[in-house]
């Protein structure tokens, strides 16, 4: 598959669910592998009380604190967001359902708590969010464009390791809710390339 078919909803959407479906099975059939604990605890290692401080910030991008302005503003700032408003707003309420639905299924315990951990739904938020903001930016000029989805990446990228050095989660936790979140984006992104007649996608 080459670049530009991955980064196309479609191969986001396979390689996204292909990795879910792995760590999902791995998580069945050995629960809490070993390199779950060494990734954890090298974060935990490195994690002063002024990193826990930055981290309990970014944290915020991956909860309605962050999302319901964020997904605000993408409407604001966002013509294409606001064409089709529904399916943007459908999403953000899509995400913490499915992975809600989805830890009631796996049943695993966080690292330091009794409730429910798999899949990260911060994660998973952060990653439908800026994954559609990666989408949607894709009408900007060439540098602007790159520009925004490297920084949206960045942010689902912080948001993971915020959930695991706040010790919430377990890395595959946080990898899932990637994988999720990016998932329910691209189905979004396809959606919402749909041609108003119902005809085949247009380019994005």
């Amino acid at each position: 598959m080459t670049p530009a078919r991955l980064l196309h909803p479609r191969g986001v959407l396979t390689v996204a669910g292909a990795c879910f479906t792995a760590i999902a099975i791995a998580i069945v059939l050995w629960g809490a592998f070993p390199a779950d604990a060494y990734l954890r605890d090298s974060l935990l290692g490195v994690a002063g009380p002024s990193v826990v401080s930055v981290f309990r910030v970014l944290n915020w991008a991956g909860d309605w604190r962050g999302l319901v302005p964020g997904t605000l503003l993408l409407f604001v700032v966002c013509p294409r967001a606001r064409e089709r408003w529904w399916l943007w707003a459908g999403l953000m309420v899509a995400a913490p359902l499915a992975e809600w639905s989805l830890k009631h299924v796996f049943m695993r315990q966080r690292p330091e708590a009794v409730s429910l951990s798999f899949p990260s739904g911060h994660s998973t938020a952060a990653a439908a969010f800026f994954g559609a903001v990666m989408y949607l930016c894709g009408s900007l000029p060439p540098r602007w464009r790159d520009t925004v989805r490297v920084l949206a990446g960045v942010m689902i990228v912080l948001v993971g390791l915020a959930r695991v050095i706040l010790r919430a989660h377990w890395p595959s936790d946080v990898v899932a809710g990637f994988a999720l979140g990016l998932a329910l984006a691209s189905v979004a992104s396809l959606l919402a390339a749909r041609a108003p007649d119902g005809g085949p996608p247009t380019n994005t």
